[in-house]
């Protein structure tokens, strides 16, 4: 009987990116320092009350449509910081990582980077991603997969695309393509991940699971498939294949979009 091959390990990987460099990070404090407390006349509330009562107007009357995102950061700021404009700690979170997604998704020792964000305003932040990520992933819970792709996707950047390193996340499917789990089976470092396609098979049959879909991130932003990419899919794909198991699809995930390898024909 001939001696058993090692399985041979699979490494996503993308170009390497230099990690940009960010000011040194100050003491965190949990309210905007940037400017002394304005004195308000004896008598008078605090002049930062008023304008948050007519920010929650607004809110109320035209929705999140008629307001910028530094004032919907802004307001979310609310129930962090107590007392103070928050608009000067929202204009600079923005500042720094772009957008209202790549706040929550940044890592809380970068949120404390930020002047003015303390411990508890960064935890703030990071549970209303978490939150967010809960809301979209019970959506998709309950419902045929490939009827929701849309929502799939939703579920995938949210989860995926602000992550600062690699990794390898599966989502196992019944008989009806619904959601059995979703499992985060690798993690990597910023540019690879190791991935062991026998394992992801095992796994499924732990799981009685008759489909998979693949998924990981490419932290760099650019979500196109490498050689490695490609070759571990199809080698997933052909053992699943051997074992009753389809691989729907292998999702790659970045900042700048999204790519399908089966959109692209490349399994």
């Amino acid at each position: 009987m001939s001696e058993e091959k090692p399985e041979k390990t699979f490494f996503l990987n993308e170009t390497s990116t230099k990690l940009s460099t960010k000011q040194p990070a100050v003491e965190p404090g949990d309210a905007p320092r940037n400017a002394q407390p304005k004195s308000e006349p004896e008598g008078e509330p605090p002049h930062y009350l008023g304008h948050r009562e007519r920010m929650k107007e607004r809110f109320q009357n035209v929705g999140h449509q008629g307001l910028a995102d530094y004032e919907m950061l802004e307001m979310l700021l609310y129930r962090s910081i107590r007392q103070g404009d928050t608009k000067p700690l929202a204009k600079a979170l923005l500042a720094r990582f772009g957008s209202i997604a790549e706040v929550l998704g940044a890592p809380e020792h970068l949120l404390m980077e930020v002047k003015g964000c303390g411990r508890v305003t960064a935890f703030d932040l990071k549970f209303v991603f978490a939150l967010t990520q809960r809301m979209i992933r019970s959506d998709i819970r309950e419902k045929t997969m490939l009827s929701s792709w849309s929502k799939v996707m939703d579920y995938c950047i949210a989860a995926m695309a602000h992550e600062p390193r690699e990794q390898f996340r599966i989502l196992f499917l019944d008989k009806k393509n619904a959601l059995i789990a979703d499992e985060v089976q690798q993690i990597g470092t910023v540019d690879h991940t190791p991935v062991y396609p026998r394992e992801v098979i095992a796994r499924a049959l732990q799981l009685s699971a008759s489909a998979i879909i693949l998924m990981h991130n490419h932290p760099s932003g650019d979500p196109t498939p490498s050689k490695a990419d490609i070759e571990m899919t199809k080698t997933i794909a052909s053992i699943g294949a051997q074992m009753g198991i389809v691989v729907h699809d292998h999702i790659i995930i970045g900042k700048n979009g999204h790519a399908s390898l089966k959109g692209l024909k490349l399994f």
